[in-house]
């Protein structure tokens, strides 16, 4: 097969076509967005309490509820999800732990979202960045739980993040 066919490269991402033949040895064309991967992080304060990011999003038309994530840009998982914990929320953690990582939508994109835990938060210095339009809100554990399995929250990372958190923390059976 030949190779990767790159039509675009853009500030993030990159559309390319490929010809592939699948493990039933069917052939098939298709069309990748790359993107280099990203980090959540579901920040939990000693009261039980969840911190959410409330951000107007132009492609959804709206705002979403959401966990603290970013794009990778060349660092480590851990280390982006750190600067965005920072950044977007105001805070720092004393404590991290993996919530492992899910594909955001496989069928078309490379992007892979590292999810995290953060716990013994404190207060920093917050610095969105100057296109991110968000509110910072705190939520109880349980409330944000049934908004994710209800559909109120509607992004895929922040559902998987938040339920993953609930499950280690043993508030989710």
């Amino acid at each position: 097969m030949p190779a990767p066919i790159r039509l675009y490269t853009g500030r993030i991402i990159t559309l390319d076509v490929e010809n592939v033949v699948l493990p039933n040895g069917v052939e098939s064309r298709f069309e990748i967005i790359g993107h280099p991967g990203g980090a959540a992080v579901v920040p939990v304060d000693g009261n039980g309490r969840i911190c959410l990011i409330r951000q107007f999003r132009h492609v959804a038309q709206g705002w979403l509820w959401e966990v603290p994530a970013g794009k990778l840009d060349g660092r480590p998982p851990l280390d982006t999800a750190r600067l965005e914990l920072a950044e977007e929320a105001g805070l720092a953690a004393g404590k991290f732990e993996s919530l492992g990582r899910m594909w955001a939508s496989p069928g078309i994109f490379t992007e892979v979202v590292h999810l995290f835990l953060a716990t013994d938060l404190h207060p920093v210095p917050a610095q969105p960045e100057h296109d991110e339009v968000l509110e910072v809100h705190w939520i109880p554990l349980a409330d944000a739980v049934s908004a994710a399995l209800d559909g109120t929250y509607t992004d895929a990372k922040t559902t998987i993040a938040i339920l993953r958190a609930a499950h280690h923390l043993g508030t989710l059976r």
